[in-house]
């Protein structure tokens, strides 16, 4: 409170044009600082526990509020209502009960006849009434009697001070004297959520309901940051539709210009508050709640939300890929945000044309490089990918300015992409690599060298990249052992498969009545991956089953040359290729398709390289055909799939007609799926992977079976 003091203390001697401008230069640099948690904090938007949702099912909530600071303000305060009334919205006005201006009775009576709320706003608006808690108590008594006189039940402190323990002194139904997020207020510790939360009473005295703001007020937004539009107030209001939660807006009527032409300094043109209002009717008409406070607290207080638990570490995921079709990137960086955690991913550009940042299920992904899939030598993969790394590591180097991360978890390929984290490393942050892809195997299976000395040296690569890491996440039990052996010790490494999320691969309902036998591949166009060959199968396949379709989603140094297969053995009318699919597109294209394929070559990388995709189809009742490589036949048997002899064309066509004219095969395989992914989900290691990272950061030392 020392810097409140002193700025209240000062406050009366500086001009009003030098505080603001202090407060503008403050502001410039918080803004650039906290651009990561204001306007939109993302894990503000966690749900509290049990939360039935808005009244009427309502999507959200809209409450409006005002503070009246001096007697310009109270001398609008019927203008403002009355704009409010033409949007046919209603709200509060705060009054300070002590402040240096008249507060007529019949002004109070005539607006709470009209529908409006009355509440008390501090004592006196001096910022002094947290100066300690002998003061607090003593105002608190008069307080209380100006609620209990103008029959009002809410309160908001001055300047958005707050000391939630001592509010229990007041005789109120809701405190609001908080916000979610708000870097540029002199107290800025926010609530950290968008929704209503019970504060429970202490020593004998009785709880209340605590009402955070949720859209930046009307001075900060116009005066300090010198803000033109609406635009901030738009982005926001989205974003807590989207999620669920309650807009709270504080305008002050001592800053609105109600007259004609441009607003004065220091004030800001109504009609930019009435926008605002238009824009939430307009575009979210039948959708929101717009209550007062008294009615939202009324509401809540029956059920008495506890604001949700966060753990709030900081957490930067990096990859050289497509983070929106990446299933295991979306999977980590999910779980740590739903537990209130801090998370950044730096990424490819988006496969669609996507911001270069944006916040996707509660976290930021910072995409810092375009990629094509048309590398035609290793030398020209190897260059975007030096290029990527580099970018990597000045994001990563600035982001140290604005904030440390407790971790950063890179993704190959490549292994060397881990040392873009050297600045944080140093600065104490924690590392792990994690290795979808074996290196070395993966090279000469892509490039087609076999075992030289490229390999030689990527395999030098990876064991100094895990050397550098704190922690070594390894993608299946057939490459734990591989690379322990030659690069890791078993003590800093554990395995975590590529479990598929049954949030996100719930099983969807099949919306596709009638056409096609659709047989469906999604994932990558690599030649380990055996696509040519499902598609001459696909070719024989037609024979018996004349109505089918073969759907390919995804992308590869291998399209051109599917491309001019299918056109060879004239399937151009019956195989179709698509480009990449987002995650949260996957699950519907599934449901509505009837044969997956995992034609996978035994002789390549495929052999050792975990296909997630067999899960995917699992969660939505697919029956699959799956190539015997040595990874699928370890953690998948008969029960399950139906496997053939890897490069046998004629034996994968066989397995195809098996499962479109056998329904008591496929009715088999479905169920046996369904068995499998409810014993072998996400779900079952995410609370090994959140322990990990937890045990990291504590500086714990982590031993977790392969």
């Amino acid at each position: 409170m020392s810097v409140q003091r002193s700025y209240y203390a000062l406050k009366p001697l500086m001009p009003w044009r030098l505080r603001v401008e202090i407060r503008r230069m403050r502001a410039r640099f918080l803004r650039w600082k906290s651009s990561e948690i204001w306007p939109i904090l993302p894990r503000a938007a966690l749900k509290p526990d049990g939360w039935p949702g808005w009244p009427e099912g309502k999507r959200f909530a809209v409450v409006l509020t005002h503070d009246v600071e001096g007697a310009f303000g109270m001398s609008q305060t019927d203008a403002l209502a009355r704009l409010e009334e033409e949007e046919g919205m209603r709200s509060s006005f705060n009054i300070v009960p002590e402040g240096g201006y008249d507060v007529p009775r019949a002004l109070r009576e005539d607006l709470v006849r009209r529908g409006f709320e009355i509440g008390v706003h501090g004592l006196k608006h001096d910022g002094k009434l947290y100066n300690s808690r002998e003061i607090f108590r003593e105002r608190a008594t008069r307080i209380n009697a100006y609620l209990k006189d103008w029959g009002a039940v809410g309160f908001r402190s001055p300047f958005m001070h707050h000391d939630l323990n001592w509010i229990h002194d007041l005789e109120i139904l809701y405190d609001a004297s908080t916000f979610d997020t708000d870097p540029f207020e002199i107290q800025s510790d926010g609530a950290e959520t968008l929704f209503p939360f019970w504060v429970p009473g202490i020593d004998g005295r009785p709880g209340y309901m605590e009402l955070p703001y949720t859209l930046v007020q009307d001075f900060t937004l116009f005066t300090v940051l010198h803000e033109k539009t609406i635009d901030l107030w738009k982005q926001k209001v989205d974003w807590i539709a989207e999620s669920g939660g309650m807009v709270l807006l504080n305008v002050h009527p001592d800053y609105v210009h109600f007259g004609t032409g441009d607003a004065p300094d220091g004030l800001f043109k109504a009609e930019l508050y009435r926008e605002l209002l238009s824009y939430i009717k307009t575009k979210y008409a039948g959708q929101f709640w717009q209550a007062l406070p008294r009615d939202v607290a009324l509401y809540c207080k029956a059920f008495k939300p506890i604001r949700p638990a966060v753990s709030r570490r900081k957490v930067c995921m990096l990859a050289y890929s497509h983070v929106e079709s990446d299933n295991r990137i979306i999977r980590y960086a999910s779980a740590l945000t739903q537990r209130g955690d801090d998370v950044d991913v730096v990424s490819l550009d988006s496969i669609r044309c996507r911001p270069r940042r944006e916040l996707l299920n509660g976290f930021w992904i910072n995409r810092i490089q375009k990629r094509i899939h048309n590398e035609t030598s290793k030398w020209e993969f190897l260059s975007r990918v030096l290029g990527f790394t580099v970018r990597a590591a000045w994001t990563l180097g600035v982001s140290c300015l604005r904030k440390r991360y407790d971790l950063i978890h890179v993704h190959n390929i490549p292994d060397f992409l881990v040392f873009s984290a050297l600045i944080p490393r140093l600065t104490g942050s924690r590392v792990i690599l994690d290795i979808h892809d074996i290196v070395p195997e993966f090279f000469g299976s892509k490039f087609k060298t076999g075992e030289n000395w490229i390999t030689e040296v990527l395999k030098i690569i990876e064991r100094s990249a895990a050397h550098f890491s704190t922690h070594v996440i390894i993608s299946n039990h057939l490459w734990y052992g591989k690379v322990t052996n030659r690069s890791v010790d078993e003590a800093h490494c554990s395995t975590f498969i590529n479990y598929i999320d049954l949030k996100l691969f719930r099983q969807r309902d099949r919306t596709r009545k009638d056409g096609p036998f659709v047989v469906i591949f999604p994932g990558g166009f690599q030649w380990h991956q055996g696509l040519d060959l499902a598609i001459r199968a696909f070719k024989e396949f037609l024979k018996t089953v004349p109505n089918a379709e073969f759907r390919i989603y995804g992308h590869g140094d291998q399209k051109e040359n599917l491309l001019q297969l299918i056109k060879e053995l004239d399937l151009e009318q019956r195989v179709k290729i698509y480009g990449v699919v987002e995650v949260h597109e996957v699950p519907e294209l599934l449901a509505n398709a009837d044969l997956g394929v995992v034609p996978k070559r035994a002789n390549s990388f495929g052999n050792e390289a975990y296909s997630t995709k067999i899960m995917e189809f699992m969660s939505q009742g697919l029956p699959v055909v799956v190539s015997r490589t040595k990874i699928d036949s370890f953690y998948f048997t008969d029960k399950e799939v139906l496997f053939f002899e890897s490069d046998n064309v004629e034996q994968m066509a066989t397995a195809m007609v098996e499962l479109a004219t056998n329904t008591a095969a496929r009715e088999r395989l479905v169920e046996g799926g369904k068995r499998y992914i409810a014993a072998n989900n996400w779900n079952v290691r995410k609370s090994e992977y959140l322990s990990l990272v937890d045990r990291l950061i504590e500086g714990e030392s982590v031993t977790l079976k392969p």
